[in-house]
């Protein structure tokens, strides 16, 4: 039943389709016919490799199916790259619809080490139809398309490569979208209000685009305007993930995702209300005004309402333009370690955490004056309010993983949902290998070879990540596509797992216990005796962080130099 109803669908929206794009008075975005046409003829064929599931005639199953002719049916290695297009296909929905299906997938040990994703040709061409289709449907479907792209550990390079341009050259409004919006919002045309508004874009992206412009009395600012029709088209998009997910159900019956749903209706407002993403920047920025690289734009409240933000104008370099970077004579470590000490501060301190970090909203730039380089961070709209006893889990699961204690990330994976799976959220966190946690994740930095085992496993523990995700509480669904998102441009820069970034995850994750354990003790001696353990801890963290300094410095080698020598006399 579920099949025909998908096939009905995309014979309707096929024909709508026609007369619409024949029609020049009417724009097919705003017909959600021909939206669901789109998104199945692209993505319903890549659950069509799964063996219980006939195969539905799309583009892309034609184009998967025809890549392995050159391979003898039925064979192992058939059998394998089959399972492994169906897997690519299932990572897509869960992306793109918020689901995960089929748990018959598993590749035969002798065909891991094969790893296809990167040879073949199919996937680039897959990427850019999937790209196509996001810039068709846009809005809620290329913040799909964003998140693909971030996703450098997971999915293969041709999608993550071709998907990261959503990040700022998302399709545009025209001019006469964005007048109608000011004029709507404003009560003013363009040229009451500006001195000059640059027609081109300085980004677009899936809800909005910011244009560079100057007010009457000289400010130079940016204005973020909303696309005119994506309040209306997100709502369609919500209820088609919705009926999809239904259709899917029926086909999968130990399917459990519909709290997803739930999950983008409630973000999705917030981030469509620009007064909200106001009140946002202003609370971080006042949240982090201790560190003096950070830059959050100003924001000019009586130009503002829910569809247009005006702010401070500010510019940069993507923060994972490495090349950017040592052009102006940016540490990229330094970005690196900051960027680290933001969101270390934000998740384990403060529990307000931005959870859109992709490279378009975190610029660089060196300062002229002072010769220091700042982070700017953009996009205020999608925040994630973590609960005090869950971020005191995830804080004590944090110690437990970057000092390999076992028995602890154990005890604090069950507390957050994890359950027997609690080596596999390990992983997933961390994005390392389950004896890089055993050893330590702060021992060794990620090796080209562990990166392809993390790539390759995805496919075996499908069924248990459908699991894990629904056990885990909302909270975390957030902070995960924020690690995915922070893991990409620590990629970009060269920069994963680097030792400064961990001791900076421990003395926030100290602070925020010791001021936890504060507020709740009655006890002058107890506050104390707390302090004091904080202190130490905080102190023995400088110590070892000083050691690796010496260590990597030239005076380092000279002192370890001359204590050698003098060991040789001495023998």
């Amino acid at each position: 039943m579920a099949l025909r109803a998908l096939k009905f669908a995309s014979l309707t929206a096929a024909a709508s389709g026609i007369y619409l794009y024949g029609n020049k008075f009417l724009d097919p975005n705003d017909f959600g016919v021909v939206r669901v046409g789109r998104a199945i003829a692209t993505v319903s064929s890549t659950v069509a490799m799964c063996r219980k599931i006939p195969r539905w005639t799309a583009v892309i199953t034609y184009d998967y199916l025809t890549s392995l002719r050159s391979v003898p049916y039925g064979s192992e290695e058939y059998e394998f790259l089959k399972s492994q297009n169906g897997f690519l296909g299932l990572v897509l929905i869960l992306c793109c619809l918020k689901m995960l299906t089929c748990s018959n997938i598993a590749p035969h040990p002798k065909w891991v080490a094969l790893m296809p994703w990167r040879k073949l040709k199919v996937h680039l061409r897959s990427a850019e139809r999937l790209r196509e289709l996001c810039c068709s449907n846009r809005g809620t479907f290329i913040k799909v398309g964003q998140h693909l792209g971030a996703l450098d550990y997971l999915l293969p390079e041709e999608y993550t490569r071709t998907l990261k341009v959503l990040h700022s050259q998302a399709p545009q409004s025209t001019r006469q979208e964005i007048e109608q919006v000011i004029r709507e919002d404003l009560g003013k045309e363009i040229k009451e209000l500006f001195v000059s508004f640059e027609d081109t874009p300085l980004g677009a992206a899936s809800l909005a685009q910011v244009h560079k412009a100057v007010l009457q009395d000289g400010r130079t600012v940016a204005v973020k305007i909303q696309h005119p029709k994506v309040q209306a088209q997100s709502s369609k998009d919500i209820l088609l993930m919705e009926v999809l997910l239904l259709v899917v159900k029926q086909i999968f019956p130990d399917f459990e995702f519909m709290w997803l749903v739930e999950e983008a209706k409630k973000n999705l407002p917030l981030e469509l209300d620009f007064l909200n993403e106001g009140r946002n920047a202003e609370k971080v920025a006042h949240m982090l005004k201790n560190f003096d690289f950070l830059k959050v734009p100003r924001i000019y409240w009586e130009l503002s309402t829910s569809r247009v933000l005006l702010m401070e104008f500010m510019e940069g370099g993507q923060v994972n333009d490495r090349a950017y970077m040592e052009r102006n004579g940016i540490n990229v470590n330094e970005i690196s370690r900051n960027l680290g000490k933001l969101y270390s501060e934000m998740i384990f301190v403060n529990g307000f955490v931005h959870c859109d970090p992709h490279p378009g909203n975190v610029l660089v730039k060196k300062c002229p004056a002072s010769g220091k380089a700042h982070i700017i961070l953009l996009d205020h709209g999608l925040y994630q309010v973590l609960s005090e006893s869950f971020r005191m889990d995830y804080c004590h699961l944090w110690q437990a993983l970057i000092k390999a204690d076992m028995k602890r990330v154990q005890k604090y994976s069950r507390r957050l949902g994890a359950g027997d799976l609690y080596p596999l959220f390990a992983c997933m966190l961390t994005a390392r290998s389950w004896e890089s946690v055993n050893r330590g994740i702060d021992q060794s930095p990620v090796s080209a070879s562990e990166d392809m085992e993390i790539r390759s496993n995805a496919a075996a523990y499908l069924p248990q990540i459908t699991q894990l995700l629904n056990n885990v509480p909302r909270q975390m669904l957030l902070l995960l596509k924020t690690n995915d998102l922070l893991r990409g441009i620590e990629s970009a820069l060269h920069t994963r797992a680097s030792a400064s970034s961990f001791l900076n995850m421990s003395r926030c994750c100290i602070r925020a216990v010791s001021t936890y354990q504060r507020s709740k003790s009655h006890s002058l001696y107890r506050r104390a005796q707390i302090s004091l353990t904080e202190a130490l801890s905080l102190w023995q963290i400088n110590l070892y962080e000083f050691f690796l300094w010496l260590k990597g410095s030239q005076l380092g080698n000279w002192v370890i130099a001359l204590l050698r020598r003098m060991h040789h006399f001495t023998y």
